[in-house]
């Protein structure tokens, strides 16, 4: 079973905890920032947000190592003159995991709580319709009793909603939270900057270690770094669905299961050399992995890079992870540990220069 220190759990515990919902992930990016510094050379942020770390700067050849900061929640979109808060998706929300909820309601004048609330079911047994969860029925209760006194609390139409769940391992195997999607993404990037700095690991390019936000809204902070950075060669870490447990039809979604090793996806977006190279590290140091198939897009910033700058070759590597846009979502600490491991490897093995063409 792979373990960690007790300063990368400690980083790790922060860091999921920490709220950072798309568009408002400034103080889990500092939060990030704060722990890589140690491990880089110097760091730049951009205006949405977007930070990168880099190791040797100033070299021809640029290689990217990404993953994405920001969870999923929810804006206050109506408040009645009952005092009850209705909400749209801020990203891709479940709105039926909602009922019964809490979550942190934030304002200009600090967190105020509140919960989803939802009719028991006493008074619904013997309706003739079962109503079920919809983003039109559901709502926060912060117990106020008028639309005033909800706003006197400093709630308005735009405030984010995040839930309260925080981090803890299961089972002393499991890493559980909301928001592991994708921000232990961001703490397996971040280890590979401390294995590099710690191993004395010298690179023959600059290395850019990339924590993007906006991607639960359409990749859109990954479009806007690639640019910036106009990198060679992007390497993107993101969770994927474990298949294997109950209601999941294995013929639809494929084959992944947690414990077993890092994903690796085939696509028209994933460049097959660099994926061969990654296939190729993982069999020589012996780290186990797994393969799925992305039909048309993978719908991770692996797509907003590789179709960047006139086309940087781009691979996905994948973190199966259970019950994915949930307060629960779990991933096996074997296999975060062997994502670490494959992207630390990975790039010792991209030479500065390195030519990714077909052929020419």
């Amino acid at each position: 079973m792979a373990e960690f220190s007790e300063k990368s759990l400690n980083f790790l515990q922060r860091y999921i905890n920490n709220p950072s919902p798309t568009g408002f992930e400034a103080q889990g990016q500092k939060i990030w920032l704060d722990y890589i510094k140690p491990y880089i050379d110097t760091y730049e942020v951009d205006a949405y947000g977007s930070v990168y770390g880099i190791i040797n700067p100033g070299m021809d050849y640029k290689v990217v190592i990404e993953a994405h900061a920001d969870e999923i929640s929810w804006f206050v979109n109506y408040i009645s003159e009952e005092g009850f808060i209705y909400l749209v998706r801020n990203g891709g929300s479940d709105h039926q995991i909602a009922p019964s909820k809490r979550v942190n309601i934030h304002t200009d004048k600090g967190i105020v709580k509140a919960v989803f609330g939802w009719p028991a079911i006493h008074t619904r047994r013997d309706s003739s319709k079962e109503q079920i969860p919809t983003t039109k029925n559901i709502f926060l209760d912060c117990g106020c009793t008028s639309k005033k006194e909800v706003e006197e609390l400093g709630i308005h139409v735009g405030c984010v909603v995040t839930y309260e769940d925080e981090f803890m391992i299961l089972n002393n195997r499991y890493f559980v939270g909301r928001a592991l999607d994708n921000r232990v993404g961001g703490f397996m990037i971040a280890e590979v900057a401390r294995k590099i700095k710690e191993n004395n690991i010298q690179l023959p390019y600059s290395l850019y270690v990339v924590n993007s936000v906006q991607e639960e809204i359409g990749l859109r902070g990954a479009q806007m770094i690639a640019e910036r950075i106009q990198p060679d060669v992007a390497i993107v870490t993101d969770v994927t669905h474990d298949t294997f447990t109950p209601m999941i039809d294995k013929i639809v979604n494929g084959e992944v299961k947690s414990g077993k090793g890092p994903s690796m996806t085939v696509g028209p977006a994933v460049h097959n050399k660099l994926l061969k190279l990654i296939q190729d590290t993982a069999k020589k140091h012996e780290i186990a992995f797994q393969r799925e198939a992305a039909s048309r897009s993978t719908g991770t910033d692996t797509d907003a890079f590789a179709y960047s700058n006139q086309g940087v070759p781009s691979a996905l590597i994948s973190l199966p992870l259970r019950y994915m846009h949930t307060t629960v979502e779990m991933a096996h600490k074997d296999d975060v540990a062997g994502v670490i491991d494959l992207i630390y490897y990975a790039l010792q093995n991209i030479e500065g220069g390195h030519d990714f063409r077909y052929f020419s």
